[in-house]
């Protein structure tokens, strides 16, 4: 919902565009350390508790972002509703828990399914409260609903039943933040001040030295906040890049979908922000059909066929988007993205579930949140990358009517063709990478067996 509202927060407080986008940077920068950490905190504490904590971050900044008094107050709430994108892997790892192993498939395809409605329901609704009502009524309109979900999450969730307890690893959480927010920093403020401009490059430097001191002290320490035997395991390490790979090709498509759309003709289709929302509504209602269709098949099916699948899927609606997209009517566009839809729902499904289902249930608060980080990398990326490919192909537009010195850049059809094209590369990558997938969900083969007087979950 807030997205729409960003050139109105910018006039409020009198910021410059590459100002206001730290609305949108300081809640990743926060959200990437927090899902790791409080992934761990999950397996030592109880995931429930740190759902709560976690949701109880989320639900104080929405309620406090809305009477900011000043744009620095913003970024402080934004970075407090920040700690709350820990509910997602906590959420995923709960899931894996207390539903039976057949039916994890389908509630985890429901729950990836509700990110792309949120996301299409968002951005028409915040759309139109911000120019009805202001940007400020996109979080106090929210507040309630996050009020609630705090007190269903804490009357009706029920605890993990596997902990595993141990000494935090703080010496890890700061050189984890050592890593990733001055790379991502990097690849956000990159598509302005340029990739090879100093700030940009010593950023880098200053997360490629955070990753390889994190690396040898995860690799020594007793207790690691990033457990590199489980990440880098074959199956936990094929989800983690497969989905850093699927959010970044998602980015890249969702960039080139905002232009088309919303750009006036003969470059795009001429449609307000609101309009564009409601023509991505196709899209989110034939994921929410796919999502639990898939994880009810999968345990028979399998994972990889399915995550083969979609790879191939939404790689070859890409490759015909980066042919004829702008040749396209506005229907068969659509068409066009809700199959796209479809292939990257398939993939988001396999993935998350072959990992849940790879890894000991006392370490599956740490499994999804590192693979939410790897997730919230590829959706940094894809962004920064679209946004310099949109600024290198342009040409000036004069609106009818208007003086000639009134200008505005409008993308080429090169820019589409490369961002499509190259999402379109990245899925038959990930098909690729689908195929090395170990088996882990074909012919039923989930069962319970108890050792040591506890249930655990097999898969043969």
């Amino acid at each position: 919902m807030l997205t729409p509202a960003l050139p109105t927060i910018q006039k409020e407080f009198a910021i410059n565009p590459n100002d206001v986008s730290w609305v949108l940077t300081i809640y990743l920068l926060v959200g990437t350390v927090s899902v790791a950490l409080f992934g761990k905190l999950g397996d030592m504490y109880g995931k429930k508790k740190m759902f709560l904590i976690a949701l109880g971050f989320y639900t104080l900044g929405v309620i406090l972002n809305g009477f900011a008094p000043s744009f620095q107050w913003l970024l402080v709430t934004r970075a407090i509703q920040g700690f709350g994108m820990a509910i997602f892997p906590l959420a995923f790892s709960l899931v894996r828990e207390e539903f039976p192993p057949r039916m994890v498939p389908q509630v985890q395809g429901m729950i990836s399914a509700m990110f792309a409605v949120g996301m299409v329901i968002a951005l028409p609704l915040g759309a139109w409260v911000t120019e009805n009502y202001g940007w400020r009524w996109t979080y106090h309109s929210a507040a309630p609903f996050a009020v609630l979900m705090f007190f269903l999450a804490w009357k009706i969730l029920r605890e993990s039943r596997y902990v595993n307890p141990g000494k935090i690893d703080w010496v890890g959480a700061v050189l984890l933040t050592v890593f990733v927010v001055p790379i991502l920093v990097a690849v956000t403020r990159a598509p302005n001040v340029g990739w090879t401009a100093k700030e940009t490059l010593i950023l880098f430097g200053v997360g490629v030295i955070g990753a390889v001191l994190l690396v040898l002290w995860e690799r020594r320490v007793e207790n690691p906040l990033l457990p590199l035997s489980i990440i880098s395991s074959r199956n936990p390490a094929i989800a983690n890049l497969g989905i850093m790979l699927a959010a970044f090709g998602l980015s890249m498509m969702s960039q080139a979908n905002t232009y088309l759309l919303q750009m006036p003709e003969p470059y795009g289709f001429g449609k307000t922000i609101l309009q564009s929302g409601l023509l991505m509504t196709p899209m989110a209602f034939v994921m929410l059909i796919v999502a639990p269709l898939a994880g009810k098949f999968m345990p028979k099916i399998g994972a990889k066929p399915i995550a083969i699948a979609g790879a191939l899927i939404g790689s070859g609606a890409l490759a015909v988007m980066s042919l004829y997209a702008t040749k396209m009517s506005l229907w068969e566009f659509v068409t066009m993205m809700a199959i796209v839809g479809v292939g990257i729902n398939l993939m988001n499904i396999s993935l998350i579930n072959v990992l849940v289902f790879s890894v000991p249930p006392r370490m599956m608060g740490v499994a999804t949140g590192s693979n939410s980080l790897f997730r919230n990398f590829g959706s940094t990326w894809g962004p920064a990358i679209a946004g310099t490919v949109m600024s290198t192909y342009y040409v000036l537009f004069h609106p009818p009517g208007a003086p000639a010195f009134v200008q505005i850049k409008i993308p080429t059809e090169k820019a589409y063709e490369v961002l499509f094209g190259g999402a379109s590369v990245v899925y038959l990558l990930l098909a690729l990478l689908a195929l090395a997938i170990v088996e882990v969900m074909k012919g039923g083969k989930i069962h319970e067996v108890e050792e040591g007087g506890e249930k655990e979950v097999v898969v043969e």
